[in-house]
């Protein structure tokens, strides 16, 4: 079971607060720490505007003003990303910019598998404009699995996907994951959906960001019946109603 061994990457954040010239300084996160494995995935759970996504941003690399310390330098692991928002290059193909993410020595590397497994294939010379929001977000998940990452990191990457398309890119993306060995940090506020994916839970309190709560999930994903997971949802609920609906 993954949750052993050194740390893939250890978060740890005592205060991040954004300042602006003509507002009050707004708290974004406080005192909280992350340690995660490799071939783990790991889900975090939070009220929206908790700070979720600043907390990514931080471990990513791509906010450096905050007190603590993310270890390693995210820069020195292979990282695949999908944030919220696609962020694709309207005047690139699918395929282009699923290349473009690549270190530059990789970009000739054969991507039809890739592209089969994520419904993409007829797809691969279609540019941005041409796309539904869901073929977007599969071809931002492309972008992320193509370079093989040790570390994956998804916010919300299924949120406008019907319950049929979300579970088999689901199945496509942490099968990609676990051939590797890759650690997955996801962010969502679908507690069904972390209960078919996670190792481990971390429920978070509303902004500033700390941990309210973490649960362990040792059933393999397989086993993980839908009674099962209502179960444990009403639990969650009723332990930390902060963070879980009910």
């Amino acid at each position: 079971m993954p949750g052993a061994g050194a740390p893939l990457l250890d978060l740890a954040v005592q205060a991040k607060v954004y300042r602006t010239a003509d507002a009050a300084p707004v708290e974004a996160v406080r005192g909280l720490a992350l340690a995660l494995v490799r071939g783990e995935t790991l889900c975090l759970i939070g009220p929206s505007g908790s700070g979720k996504t600043t907390t990514l941003r931080i471990l990513l690399g791509l906010d450096r003003a905050f007190v603590g310390q993310v270890a390693p330098d995210p820069e020195t692991l292979r990282i695949g990303i999908v944030f919220q928002e696609p962020r694709l290059l309207p005047w690139r193909s699918v395929e282009q910019n699923i290349r473009l993410a690549l270190p530059r020595r990789e970009r000739g590397r054969p991507l039809d598998d890739l592209l089969r497994d994520l419904g993409l294939t007829a797809w691969r010379n279609r540019f941005p404009g041409e796309l539904s929001l869901g073929m977007a977000r599969r071809v931002a998940l492309a972008r992320a699995l193509a370079g093989e990452p040790d570390l994956l990191v998804l916010d919300e990457p299924f949120v406008s996907l019907d319950d049929r398309a979300a579970a088999e890119l689901r199945a496509v993306v942490f099968a990609a994951a676990e051939r590797r060995a890759a650690g997955v940090l996801m962010v969502t506020h679908n507690i069904r959906e972390a209960l078919d994916v996670a190792d481990r839970i971390v429920l978070l309190t509303p902004r500033p960001a700390r941990v309210l709560g973490e649960v362990a999930i040792d059933i393999p994903r397989a086993e993980r019946t839908r009674a099962w997971a209502e179960r444990l949802r009403g639990d969650l609920a009723r332990r930390y109603p902060e963070a879980v609906a009910a």
